[in-house]
């Protein structure tokens, strides 16, 4: 029996000392940046244990305030959404693009996680709690006389919270076109109460300073650090810091600031706009960095803002505490040497959605919040009711959509609809707002491919252009898109091998931050209208799927 036991005892090293060496080998040095890609901007990060969480703005899209879970600050796994009830906050109709839920806060403390943020276009500011960060998340504590936007809490070491928030609240916001600043109040962060006085922080890092936002308090090495964004979130966004000895200050610019920007590199380096940081330390002592920023391809950044990862170095120089943000580079990096953290894969995404799961995948975004359910999944296919509201309102028309997360990538789908009445229709649309995108639509026995495409820049209306039309008469459709670059073509046919394009490859440059502007991303997904009119019809989708290219 002894000499079994130390056989076994010895087989079992052996396969530990192999599981041991392979892991080690598949164990990647660096990572590459960005760490989450497509329509991930203003991130927000905490850690609790060993655990990272974090969470994004989402502005008018539904479920809202996306959170993620890492172990090791690259491979992140969604778990859930901040909102995600149609009752906790309604994104009533009317609800403009890129309005909606601005830059969140997560933050830890004794036992609960708190998300504080900003409904521009409804109430304001307010927070919401949870013991689990993937949920149930609390209904709204809405903020009585919290003016401004981007609010975070900062718990100092006797245990009180304070606000902190974007906004002038001394009534000097005119003295240069965009001034904007920081101010702070004491909280209670679970009855959502500000207590005392407020008082104003900064204005920015210098004078004439933009838009002074995304305020973030720290204490580190015995002083407060107050982290902040400035610039506007377009190609002069940085990340400033400011010291203080005291939590009420004064707040003093830091002598290295900008501490991140690559406001002075323009379109030449592959990675632009960056700025809206937040901090973390590991719980090995090494301090990291989330930022937004942006990867244009030929100059129009149609992938919007994305979440990015650095290194930072905390050093005391003259003007106290300074971050230095990846120490030799300054800059952020498209791949780097990764955290001294065990490296922890996350379950991959199944690129093909079969709807045949018991909930609908955290994936699945739709515009503004559904009020009734007019989409189901069941035995084995999307149902989604024609309705009369349209993607070109700002409204919560049926369609449901993925974000679009490369710049080279294929998506198709397999749909049963057909209708003999011109107003109902049903099929894919890439989109970025509702002025901009692209419809390839089964109407009566034809499909159509429709652009619209905005006004002019920044502009909240579109004009609708027919591209082609072609005869089909089969109930069931395949449609397909294949994007690459800024050339996006469609396809339709009966069979994935029959497929015909409709229409020439069509360009995405209108997609882009520099003419669509705005603050939300580029989605794709599936659609379904009866323009106006009530109707009783739905469309059927076997399956949808969505492959990266490069």
């Amino acid at each position: 029996m002894k000499t079994l036991r130390i056989k076994t005892t010895f087989a079992l090293m052996i396969c530990l000392l192999f599981i041991s060496s392979t892991y080690a080998q598949s164990a990647p040095e660096t990572f590459k940046n960005p760490i989450l890609s497509g329509f991930y901007p203003d991130p927000s990060i905490c850690r609790v244990g060993d655990t990272y969480y974090m969470v994004n703005s989402s502005f008018e899209w539904y479920p809202g305030l996306p959170i993620h879970r890492s172990k090791d600050l690259v491979n992140w796994e969604k778990i859930g959404h901040g909102l995600h009830r149609p009752d906790q906050i309604v994104y009533q109709d009317g609800l403009k693009n890129s309005n909606g839920i601005f830059a969140p806060s997560i933050r830890y403390y004794k036992g609960t996680f708190y998300i504080i943020t900003t409904m521009v276009g409804q109430k304001g500011n307010f927070i919401i709690t949870a013991k689990n960060p993937s949920g149930p998340w609390s209904d709204p504590m809405w903020i009585k006389d919290a003016p401004g936007i981007d609010p975070s809490l900062f718990w100092d070491d006797d245990g009180r919270c304070y606000y902190t928030g974007a906004g002038v609240i001394d009534g000097t916001q005119k003295d240069w076109p965009g001034k904007n600043g920081v101010w702070m109040q004491e909280i209670d962060p679970d009855k959502g109460i500000l207590i005392g006085d407020k008082k104003q922080l900064t204005y920015g890092h210098a004078s004439n300073a933009r838009w002074a936002e995304g305020p973030h308090l720290f204490k580190i090495d015995g002083e407060y650090i107050l982290l902040i964004g400035e610039g506007g979130t377009s190609e002069f966004h940085a990340v400033t810091i400011f010291n203080s000895k005291n939590l009420w200050g004064p707040y003093v610019p830091n002598h290295a600031n900008p501490i991140m920007t690559h406001r002075h590199l323009g379109y030449t380096y592959p990675i632009i706009q960056t700025g809206h940081a937040d901090l973390v330390q590991t719980q090995n002592g090494e301090w990291w960095s989330v930022m937004l920023a942006k990867r244009p391809i030929d100059g129009y950044s149609i992938l919007a803002r994305e979440t990015f990862l650095a290194k930072i170095e905390v050093t005391r120089q003259e003007s106290g505490v300074t971050l230095i943000y990846n120490p030799g580079k300054g800059l952020l990096q498209t791949e780097q040497k990764r955290p001294d953290l065990t490296w922890t894969p996350v379950p991959e995404l199944n690129s093909k959605d079969n709807f045949d799961s018991e909930t609908i995948s955290l994936e699945w975004n739709c515009l503004r919040t559904p009020q009734i359910k007019w989409y189901r999944q069941a035995k084995g296919k999307m149902e989604i009711d024609l309705r009369p509201q349209t993607i070109s309102e700002w409204k919560n028309p049926s369609f449901l959509a993925k974000r679009v997360k490369h710049h080279d990538y294929e998506v198709s789908t397999k749909m049963h609809f057909s209708s003999k009445k011109e107003n109902e229709q049903a099929g894919l649309v890439l989109y970025r707002k509702s002025s901009t995108h692209y419809q390839l639509l089964r109407i009566k026995n034809e499909m159509v491919l429709l652009k619209t495409t905005a006004k002019e820049v920044n502009a909240e209306k579109g004009m609708l252009e027919e591209i082609a039309r072609m005869p089909f008469k089969g109930k069931e459709v395949h449609l397909k898109l294949v994007s690459k670059g800024l050339k996006a073509s469609f396809y339709f046919g009966s069979s994935e091998a029959d497929l015909l394009q409709i229409g020439e490859a069509q360009d995405l440059s209108h997609f882009g931050d520099e003419i669509a502007w705005g603050f939300n991303g580029t989605y794709i997904g599936m659609y379904a209208t009866s323009l106006g009119e009530k109707s009783k019809n739905k469309a059927y989708f076997d399956w949808f799927e969505y492959k990266n290219q490069h």
